[in-house]
């Protein structure tokens, strides 16, 4: 059986169809609409285009926000234009599918399990660290969503009390020290320490500060620029600092690292291990998580969310 998985981002709303061993057959993609009609307007757009040209079963939708333990209402999402909004049942209405809601990081953890980086593993922790950090946690087998569906929010741990600031209101918290985000901000800061030691980054951010991004810096740092570098050997020290943190409370037999960074994997994870073997509490005397970057890429969401989808609508009803 067929299902369609929705993803809905921040700037575009991605969709796919996908056959019960997760391979994408077919794809369509919009922009996001800022306003809440208008988005669901797009979620339908995409599922009606797909649907005439495939036979589905079921729509998955991933999106990321504040998710109800029941999967049917987005209580809060940052990006998006829902605020205690029964999504699930507006977009079933809309299409006349049935339509499961869940967690981006959530759905890409359950894809990753099933087809990816962490088959067969039983406690899996997804990092996806892009402009920020989101997560998602596999227990037994199960997707752990927490009492009230917002876990786990390891984004914003806080890892250096009273540092950067966060647009969550905290300060110090991890996605500030390990994403795209932060390594702009990082190299940023090395630009004006070692004036002088850079080139390409020196030469970017005289013609225009704002150009400096995470992407640009992985970039320089591939061309050899020695700031880029150093802050990519910042950010490889946070991901080890904090993947520690995770082993420690949760203790996963796999660690997935997604999202748009885990593209310049081979810049930081050898030496993002290298820290969190030492980090973590009982080093040397401990069994440590295997760390993998992520097989789906940025289809992983829209996998998982049809995948889910597709077993609750095939699961019989009591």
């Amino acid at each position: 059986m067929l299902a369609i998985g929705v993803d809905v981002g921040g700037t575009s709303v991605r969709a796919g169809v996908v056959d019960g061993q997760g391979a994408v057959l077919d794809t369509a993609r919009v922009g996001t609409p800022q306003d809440e009609v208008a988005l669901e307007d797009a979620i339908a757009g995409v599922v009606e285009e797909l649907r005439n040209r495939h036979e589905v079963s079921a729509v998955g939708l991933a999106v990321a926000a504040f998710v109800r333990p029941d999967r049917r209402s987005v209580m809060f999402a940052p990006h998006l234009a829902w605020r205690q909004a029964p999504v699930a049942d507006r977009i079933a209405k809309r299409v006349g599918l049935p339509v499961t809601l869940e967690h981006d990081a959530n759905a890409a953890t359950v894809a990753e399990h099933r087809f990816g980086a962490a088959r067969g593993a039983q406690v899996v922790t997804l990092v996806a660290i892009g402009t920020g950090i989101g997560a998602g946690l596999l227990l037994d087998g199960r997707i752990f969503r927490g009492a009230h569906g917002v876990a786990p929010e390891l984004g914003h741990l806080c890892v250096v009390p009273g540092g950067r600031a966060c647009p969550c209101g905290k300060y110090g918290c991890w996605e500030r020290y390990c994403s795209g985000t932060a390594l702009a901000a990082t190299a940023i800061e090395l630009l004006a320490r070692h004036p002088g030691r850079s080139t390409v980054l020196t030469r970017e951010i005289a013609d225009d500060p704002g150009s400096v991004t995470g992407r640009r810096v992985a970039g320089a740092a591939r061309d050899g620029d020695p700031v880029a570098q150093l802050a990519m050997a910042e950010l490889a020290r946070w991901l080890g600092e904090g993947l520690a943190l995770v082993a420690d409370v949760y203790d996963p037999e796999v660690i997935v690292i997604g999202g748009g960074v885990s593209e310049s994997a081979p810049l930081f994870l050898d030496e993002a291990r290298e820290h969190y073997a030492h980090a973590v509490t009982g080093a040397g005397h401990r069994p440590l998580a295997r760390i993998r970057t992520a097989q789906l890429g940025d289809e992983a969401a829209f996998v998982g969310a049809a995948t889910l989808a597709r077993e609750k609508s095939t699961t019989p009803v009591d």
